[in-house]
């Protein structure tokens, strides 16, 4: 499976994440955030960025995930009704928290807050199985300014 990573090109060729807190990690926890395609990557990082910021050089990281490697998978049904909220990241924060202390798996799959139906993968990088998670190619990335442009 393909998954994709857009990101500045500082962080280009980085699987391990920031450890800055996110949607499903806290503050400290390393976790890196990919999508299942290159729009829903682009989507995830609009939400996030001013129309300046687009201006940014950015690349996508193109992450090769092997066919046997273990994926724990979130259902919606399991997450309460508001976790799409802003204001609710804990929610979520103790779900992934939970995930890497557990150690069950390297990849976790996660509903997308902003598409219904659409999943995004995330990394564990201290897992043992993380050394066959591969960055096969790294592209150039423009945002469209139109994009921002909406409303």
């Amino acid at each position: 499976m393909l998954v994709y990573r857009i990101t500045t090109e500082k962080w280009a060729g980085n699987l391990r994440g920031s450890g800055y807190a996110a949607r499903w990690n806290s503050n400290g926890i390393f976790m890196c955030y990919t999508a299942s395609s290159r729009a829903l990557a682009c989507l995830e990082m609009v939400v996030h960025l001013n129309s300046d910021r687009l201006k940014t050089a950015f690349k996508v990281a193109v992450v090769e995930l092997p066919d046997d490697l273990a994926i724990t998978k979130i259902n919606i049904s399991e997450l309460p009704l508001e976790w799409t909220d802003h204001n609710n990241y804990q929610l979520c924060q103790e779900i992934g928290d939970k995930w890497i202390e557990e150690f069950n798996s390297c990849v976790l799959q996660v509903p997308s807050a902003i598409i219904k139906n659409e999943f995004n993968y995330l990394f564990n990088p201290q897992h043992p199985d993380f050394s066959k998670v591969k960055i096969i190619e790294i592209e150039d990335f423009e945002f469209d300014l139109r994009i921002k442009s909406i409303g």
